[in-house]
Parts: C-alpha cells; structure tokens; sequence
C-alpha cells in the first residue's frame, strides 16, 4: 500500500491491525511506528492521506462519503457476502458508530434483499425513532419504493419510503418557518442558542416523523407555528441555562389564550425528546 502510495488505506489498516489482541510485539512496534510517522504526515487522519491521493493523481480531492463510498464498492466487489455482513452489524449494533457507518454503507450497494430486510426489521423490532428515520433514509437512498408499517406508542405509522426527507431542505416549508422564527427572536440575543435549538429541532422532526405532532406542525396554521417556535425557545434555553424563561418567551412569541395550550402541548413533546423518553 505505501509503494503505490495508498496512504489512507496504509493508516486505516495499521489502525485496525493495532486494535487486534495476540500480536507478536515486535510486529506490533513496527507497526505503531509507521502510522505515527504517517500521523505526522497527514494530521487529518486517513482522510486526508485519501484527499492527498487524489490530487496525486490528478483526481478531484474525494470528501468522506465519497471515500466511503468507493471502498465499500471495493469490498463489496471483492467478497459476496460483504453486504449481509454490514446488515447484521445494523441489527446488532444499531445506535453504535460502527452500526451507523455500516447503515451508511448499506445506502451504496444494490442488492435486492437488503430492501426487504430492512424494511422487514423495521417493521418487527422496537427501534429508537431516530433510527427509524436514519433506516428510511437508506432505503430510499438505495432507490427503494412502498409503505412500511412503523410500530410507534402502541399504533402503526404508515409511510411512504419515497416521501423520506434526505436534506433539510426536503421537509415541508413549516420546519423552516419554525426556526426563522426563533432566529430573529434570538439573533441579538444569543446566537449560540439558535445554533443548538436549531440542532434539537431538525432531531426532533426526524424523530416524529409522521406523527400526529409532525402532522399537526407541517399543515398546522400561522398559530402553530408560533407555538411550536416558543416551545423550541423554551427547551433550547432550559436545556443550555436552565428554567425559569418560558413565560417571558412565550410573551415575545404573542403566546396567549388558545395558543397556550398548543405551546404546552409543543413544549411537552419537546420535553419529552430531549430527556429521551419520547414514545417509540
């Protein structure tokens, strides 16, 4: 690897060849001191030893999702039983870093079967609504096309793979009017607060995904989204300075009479994703 200049390759295999137990030391020796001589080479890690490769050759500098990409392509090519590999990682190992890189991986290769297990796990296990979304995402990511049947708080979600939002900029208009909303009450104010709230927020429509709550905010009117904007103001602040702000938000968003009880509805659901208690 390092005589045709693989350098990104070379780490990641030290890397792994180091994480290994049973290792002859002086193998081991030679090893760790190779890939701390490749560290100072590329500061950025593999990543960059990769970016380095590509301009050597002329190419476009590859960014993490492309490298990624061509090296599961790579081992897909190399060994027919990669793919129900990285799915059994996804099952085991979903919420870990390695389960949600293999869920990653799987939005690249085009195996049949895959489409079916995933949506067939889905539909029969208990899982965290994030990583309900994040495996919709996948499947239409890989092309895949139908309704899966969710279990969520004792009923069945009903979606449509193909409807999946793969951007921001993919969900319904009322997301993004939501957090306008709360930018110009917090632009002078503390700008680091729109920053996470804005963070919490794109979770939570992830998690809620077509829910009676996401439901009601996407064709909910100008109210709505005044409830739902102080209620994100609100969490955002008691999360990162504590409580004791929600009336005095709620008064700059023009919270009064019938919006209170949407706003507490909104703040309750809120509440509820942040301490991770939020109905699967």
């Amino acid at each position: 690897m390092l005589e045709t200049e693989r350098y990104g390759e070379a780490m990641q295999t030290l890397e792994f060849l180091l994480s290994c137990e049973g290792q002859d030391e002086r193998r081991r020796q030679e090893w760790s001191t190779l890939l701390e001589w490749l560290r100072v080479a590329f500061p950025g890690g593999a990543g960059d030893a990769y970016r380095n490769e590509a301009v050597l050759a002329g190419e476009e500098p590859e960014d993490a999702s492309q490298a990624l990409k061509r090296r599961t392509l790579e081992k897909h090519r190399e060994d027919a039983g990669y793919a129900e590999r990285l799915l059994l990682r996804v099952m085991q190992e979903p919420m870990t870093e390695r389960g949600q890189i293999a869920l990653e991986q799987l939005s690249y290769l085009e195996d049949a079967d895959t489409d079916a297990k995933l949506a067939d796990w889905m539909e029969r296990e208990t899982l965290h609504p994030l990583l309900q979304f994040r495996v919709l995402q996948t499947l239409r990511r890989r092309g895949a096309t139908g309704t899966v049947r969710l279990p969520r708080g004792g009923i069945a979600l009903e979606l449509e793979i193909e409807r999946t939002p793969l951007e921001p900029h993919e969900f319904p208009l009322a997301v993004a009017e939501v957090l306008s909303r709360v930018s110009q009450q917090t632009e002078n104010e503390d700008p680091s607060l729109f920053y996470f709230a804005r963070e919490l927020w794109m979770q939570f429509m992830m998690a809620t995904y077509g829910t009676t709550d996401y439901e009601n905010l996407t064709r909910g009117a100008e109210s709505e989204l005044d409830a739902w904007a102080a209620a994100l103001h609100a969490q955002a602040s008691e999360t990162l300075e504590g409580g004791g702000q929600a009336e005095r938000i709620r008064d700059a968003y023009g919270i009064t009479g019938e919006l209170r009880f949407l706003c507490e509805r909104a703040e309750k659901s809120l509440r509820a994703f942040s301490r991770g208690t939020l109905q699967r």
